[in-house]
């Protein structure tokens, strides 16, 4: 039931958009500039560093042929920033900038605008800016980095539960300790191999020459130092399932393997970018370690409390209780350092995703600590229970006279077992669960724009005219006539928006109709519908006085007439920002 639980949170996670880590700050040319001379670079500059592809630019031209352009650099600011160099001359009217990177997180963003050189086109390139991400392989790729977190807590949890709980009968851990391992090794594999085709936004395929470019990356080599601290960490399995206690110096090296194994994920994620990195990672490695340690722990516990061949001491339990308060100690203190440095103000707990999502997180820690203090509860009503059982002598009444009394038979597991040991059992089950939900939502918040990134980069936006264009593809099909019509809002918010709606052919081609009309309605408001009043431009269909006044979601209703006899209505939601 758990299992299914997390497999069905897994899935709906990865099927909505991807979210981009590093936002677009600046651009240079900026979107929709007019140059009086053509530009020798481009230039993008992001919230935090990022990593460049082969083919990071792809610009076309005003007759819709693609430059040839070497490939992309840092430029002098820093490693946020993006540069290529432009041919020598450039026509004059507009072109088209696709741009790709990757986060420093390991996160592919990707984008497009336009600049104009003189003066601009009568018609303007259109440019598939490639997905973000594919969606298969952005699934298989989310639900390995999940079993990544989930190996990694099991892994580190269970060993460092052996090592300081001591639990009398460590078989049933054993297996808990390989299928972390296992898990572990089998899932950082499969994101090696995925990493290619996940930045580059295709079908997930197998690349000799893309995979050999992957092992030069942070992201890459990040995955590599994990898999080498895997083989060390196959031999501290090994010693550790061996009844023998283990040496300082054992202690030692494992001590150090998690902390590197931890370190892995602090350097390919929000703590390895943005402010007080080096801070940021020590609190990371922290974060990571504590986690695992506590649910990773519980989940030990649990296998012990219902797997065990023999009665579970209450010092095994207290124990990790108290291992369970520093780890919850250490998460507390990291956590809301974290929350700083990834919100900015208090306002984008409710203003963006990244805090909605840590809101939520925050709500299943405290009903997780809940849980956790009724399991120390029972664990002082189960001490006391021995205590009893220790302190208070047994009287068997003789018989007197007759044949003496047979052996009473011994009681079973279950008749034997104490309410304050049913009761541990569940309060740490139901503890077991909610931990896995927060772990959820901590690999959640590890793939969306932290607050204070999404903050920067809309206050840029408003003060650069650095907008994202709504672009929207509605198809249709009226008799023998197949197309579809792509219309773009710029800017795509309140206020005044120009419009251009082209009509493309099924293979891509333009196409040319004898009218087309399109309107805005907000059903939600009982507003319009607002007649756009688009007019053939030449080549494509066109305003620039769209007043929209409410932030929403429109819908948007395009008319395309084919002949003189034959037209058809098509309608799309379209999300109108404010």
């Amino acid at each position: 039931m758990l299992l299914g639980t997390v497999l069905v949170l897994l899935l709906l996670g990865s099927a909505g958009p991807a979210s981009a880590h590093a936002a677009l700050r600046d651009s240079d040319p900026k979107d929709g500039a007019v140059l009086k001379s053509a530009p020798r670079h481009l230039t993008l500059t992001f919230t935090e560093s990022v990593g460049l592809l082969e083919d990071s630019f792809r610009v076309l031209d005003p007759d819709n042929h693609r430059l040839r352009l070497d490939r992309a650099e840092h430029g002098p600011e820093g490693s946020d920033t993006a540069r290529v160099t432009l041919p020598a001359k450039l026509a004059e009217g507009t072109y088209v900038v696709a741009w790709r990177a990757v986060s420093a997180d390991s996160h592919p963003v990707s984008g497009a605008f336009t600049f104009s050189v003189g003066k601009p086109s009568v018609t303007t390139a259109t440019v598939d800016t490639g997905p973000v991400e594919n969606p298969v392989t952005a699934g298989l790729y989310n639900i390995a980095r999940y079993l990544a977190y989930l190996a990694a807590a099991l892994l580190i949890g269970t060993a460092v539960f052996m090592a300081a709980c001591r639990p009398p009968d460590p078989a049933p851990l054993r297996r808990l300790l390989r299928a972390g391992w296992w898990t572990l090794a089998a899932a950082t594999v499969a994101l090696l191999l995925l990493r290619a085709p996940y930045e580059s936004g295709t079908a997930p395929a197998f690349d000799p020459s893309a995979f050999t470019d992957t092992l030069t990356t942070r992201p890459g080599l990040v995955l590599l130092a994990r898999l080498a601290l895997l083989v060390p960490a196959a031999f501290f399995v090994v010693r550790l399932l061996r009844p023998k206690p283990l040496s300082f110096a054992w202690l030692a090296s494992g001590a150090a393997l998690c902390v590197g194994l931890a370190l892995t994920w602090a350097a390919g994620e929000h703590a390895s970018a943005g402010i007080q990195v080096p801070v940021a990672m020590t609190s990371s490695v922290l974060h990571v370690l504590a986690m695992a340690v506590w649910l990773g722990g519980l989940t030990a516990l649990l296998t012990t409390l219902y797997k065990s061949s023999s009665a579970v001491p209450p010092s095994v339990v207290r124990n990790f209780s108290r291992l369970a308060f520093w780890s919850v100690t250490v998460l507390v203190g990291t956590g809301v350092y974290q929350s700083w440095r990834g919100l900015g103000s208090w306002t984008a707990l409710t203003d963006t995703t990244y805090g909605r999502f840590l809101v939520a997180k925050l709500i299943a820690v405290v009903l997780l600590l809940v849980m956790a203090d009724m399991s120390r509860r029972w664990t002082a009503r189960l001490a006391q229970v021995e205590v009893a059982e220790v302190a208070v002598p047994v009287r068997v009444p003789e018989p007197v006279g007759g044949p003496p009394l047979p052996p009473s038979e011994p009681a079973t597991a279950a008749s034997a077992l104490p309410p304050a040991h049913a009761g541990l059992r569940r309060s740490v089950l139901a503890e077991v669960a909610v931990g896995v939900v927060v772990m959820v939502l901590t690999t959640v918040l590890t793939g969306t724009l932290p607050g204070r990134a999404a903050t920067e980069a809309a206050e840029a936006a408003s003060t650069t005219g650095l907008a994202t264009a709504s672009v929207t593809t509605i198809p249709f099909a009226v008799g023998a006539a197949r197309g579809k019509v792509q219309i773009t809002l710029d800017p795509g918010r309140t206020g005044d928006n120009s419009v251009e709606a082209v009509v493309l052919t099924p293979d891509g081609g333009l196409a040319t109709v004898p009218e087309l009309r399109l309107s805005f309605t907000l059903p939600a408001q009982d507003i319009g519908p607002i007649d756009a009043e688009v007019t053939d431009k030449g080549g494509y269909w066109g305003t620039s006085s769209l007043n929209l006044p409410i932030a929403g979601d429109w819908m948007m209703k395009v008319t395309v007439r084919v002949s003189e006899i034959d037209q058809v209505s098509e309608s799309k939601t379209v999300k109108i920002g404010g």
